[in-house]
């Protein structure tokens, strides 16, 4: 199996992941070049390349010189947040081909960016958005395409997940969370919920969301995490942070669906993603563990919770029982695995990447959008439609093994 030359830029924990647990692991992968903006981590990952491939990259702390290089022909973005579009976009102009790690876009014009980027190279932005690949979100997008639920009306999903300890120290772990907490207010990291929902909804691809509206709760929860850890700077006990704790966003669809997203990072509480998709004849629901249908009479009990397990056997999706059956393996579960599975497939096969630069400046815009609409007391705006039309009839798609359109 021929070798992808590849080169990753950003080896902090999510970096250090994929370099051992991924690219490392992968027969079709020579990882030729790495690159952060500290050297010890730089020296790091040569030393994890050395022992798991057995050869010696080259490092670098400059992120232009591992895209430019010959030696590189895919570039692996997975630095701090404001770094992925500024990469994405040089490793397009340069000729290589380019997947992000997740997170929310600094303004609309980055998204629009990565469009005009693609449409001059011909050259695709895959969202490394591994939710698009968990069990749940995969089982569900195979009851949708068999109309288990009907017409789909509402969807729901949550970025809610205990983060105080990982952005109140963000400067000891060199970590770029909370820089965003103190000075920006909005879903920053709308992609794990957006992500299925879009799949689900036929985001880009025959619908396309039309306008959002967010609201933000004050922030209260890093201060509070500070009193009571003597581990934080004392100054983050008092800091004006901008972030809201709780942050709400609405949007509407051209098909008329509507979509609630959740940020909830810096309250105490359980993870979950919240992921819900109502339907005319039925839901499933994450937080609930549970599928209904209308219509089943008493063979059902309305207060039979947690009975997703049943479904499995009929429903499971085919990515996930090839991957049982051949043992599943990566982060997160086995859906890292996936993700980058699917996109070193699409790029040998020559085939569209099953999330494109479409999907990936649209699931970005939320949260320069969602900014917007908090900064003018919760105004509506209108998405852009960056397909610019095409969503009504576009033709181009990935159609192997990890497709996920229709």
């Amino acid at each position: 199996m021929a070798e992808f030359k590849v080169g990753i830029i950003g080896l902090g924990g999510r970096g250090r992941e994929h370099l051992s647990g991924i690219l490392c692991q992968r027969d079709d992968v020579c990882v030729t070049y790495v690159c952060d903006l500290y050297e010890d981590r730089c020296l790091r990952g040569v030393e994890t390349v050395q022992k798991k491939k057995g050869n010696t990259p080259k490092w670098t702390q400059n992120y232009k010189e591992l895209i430019e290089s010959d030696e590189v022909e895919v570039v692996i973005v997975s630095s701090a947040w404001e770094n992925h579009v500024p990469a994405v976009v040089h490793a397009m102009e340069c000729g290589k081909q380019v997947a992000t790690e997740v997170g929310g876009a600094y303004s609309l014009d980055d998204c629009w960016k990565l469009v005009r980027t693609y449409e001059k190279t011909g050259i695709h932005c895959m969202m490394l958005e591994n939710c698009c690949y968990d069990t749940k979100e995969l089982m569900a997008l195979q009851m949708v395409r068999a109309g288990l639920f009907g017409d789909i009306v509402h969807c729901e999903g949550g970025y809610q997940h205990d983060l105080r300890e990982e952005i109140a120290t963000g400067e000891e772990k060199r970590h770029y969370r909370l820089r965003n907490y103190q000075n920006r207010c909005c879903e920053n990291y709308p992609t794990h919920e957006i992500g299925p929902i879009a799949k689900i909804l036929d985001i880009n691809r025959g619908n396309r969301m039309t306008k959002l509206v967010s609201m933000a709760s004050c922030a209260m929860g890093l201060n509070e995490y500070a009193k009571n850890h003597s581990n934080v700077p004392e100054a983050l006990q008092s800091y004006p942070f901008k972030q809201g704790d709780i942050v709400k966003t609405i949007i509407q669809c051209a098909k008329g669906q509507t979509i609630t997203l959740t940020l909830d990072t810096t309250l105490p509480r359980y993870y979950s993603r919240g992921f819900t998709v109502r339907g005319t004849k039925g839901f499933i629901s994450e937080v609930e563990n549970m599928v209904y249908i209308d219509g089943k009479g008493s063979e059902w009990d309305h207060s039979d919770f947690n009975n997703i397990d049943k479904f499995w056997d009929e429903w499971q999706h085919p990515i996930w029982r090839r991957f049982y059956e051949e043992g599943v393996h990566g982060g997160h579960g086995g859906m890292d695995w996936l993700v980058f599975d699917a996109y070193f497939t699409s790029l040998r096969d020559n085939m569209v990447p099953p999330i494109d630069t479409y999907d990936t400046a649209a699931w970005m815009s939320i949260a320069p959008l969602s900014e917007i609409s908090i900064a003018n007391g919760s105004m509506p705006v209108d998405v852009p439609d960056f397909t610019r039309g095409m969503w009504t009839h576009r033709t181009d798609k990935n159609t192997g093994f990890y497709a996920l359109d229709k």
